[in-house]
């Protein structure tokens, strides 16, 4: 079974090789890796380019102007050719060099299962060894999504047969198209998914959707819009309860 990984970059050059190293310590062999840039004017694809050799014919790349990185992820998904899609940030990694592997193998061990999810963890630019976040997806189930849960985004293994049956990210949000995908195949759809308690992504804090009071206003009224596109019910005060239980991983997550 061929897994597709996804990444979207734009100068990404200070964070790109270590992105792309942890696919090559993947112990699971039949990997198609896309990188998608967005026209980088720093050395991004200059640094893609050296890890040819080591992908040994896996790596595929197009570097081009897009509308974003919902745009690049959905070139993404039309390119691969993998049986199983999931995205990897250009600022994180990999944690384990077995996570696609234990993906592979729920999903082969049930066929009737659309996708997985499992879990990620934060921490700081240059200090790689401390958590300061850890972002659990045990709790979640499609009733959560009306108050802004959803599994964690760099954690989801989906089929291609699930996109091309329902779509791919919408490209009217600039931060949560991610969320409307998640109403879109939990609530909408109803696709059967499975967590894996596994710690799947290291990502570095300052992610867009965070990175200042504006931002997260923003991801509010987007997630709103999301779960109304696809009717179901929720409200501002509804879905920024997220918020509390962000508090709560910092505060008890952390370690």
């Amino acid at each position: 079974m061929k897994v597709s990984i996804i990444t979207a970059t734009h100068n990404s050059a200070a964070t790109i090789a270590d992105t792309m190293k942890s696919v090559l310590r993947q112990t699971y062999a039949d990997i198609e890796y896309w990188v998608i840039d967005g026209n980088s004017s720093d050395n991004t694809m200059d640094i893609v380019r050296r890890f040819e050799d080591g992908f040994g014919g896996r790596l595929h790349y197009v570097s081009e102007e897009d509308r974003g990185i919902y745009d690049a992820m959905n070139k993404g998904i039309r390119l691969c050719t993998g049986d199983i899609i999931g995205f990897l940030n250009s600022d994180d990694y990999f944690t384990d060099a077995d996570v696609v592997g234990r993906v592979v193998d729920v999903l082969v061990c049930d066929e009737k299962l659309d996708a997985v999810y499992g879990d990620v963890h934060f921490v700081r630019s240059g200090e790689p060894g401390k958590t300061v976040r850890y972002y659990s997806s045990a709790l979640f189930r499609p009733f959560w999504l009306r108050f802004g849960f959803m599994p964690a985004h760099p954690s989801f293994y989906v089929r291609k047969s699930v996109y091309e049956a329902h779509g791919g990210y919408a490209l009217d949000y600039k931060i949560a198209a991610d969320y409307d995908m998640m109403v879109r195949l939990f609530h909408k759809a109803r696709i059967k998914a499975r967590y894996i308690r596994k710690d799947f992504v290291t990502m570095r804090t300052g992610g867009v959707s965070t990175r200042n009071l504006r931002n997260r206003l923003l991801i509010t009224r987007e997630d709103v819009k999301a779960c109304r596109r696809y009717g179901l019910y929720t409200n501002v005060l509804f879905v920024s309860v997220k918020y509390l239980y962000k508090m709560f991983e910092f505060r008890y997550f952390g370690r």
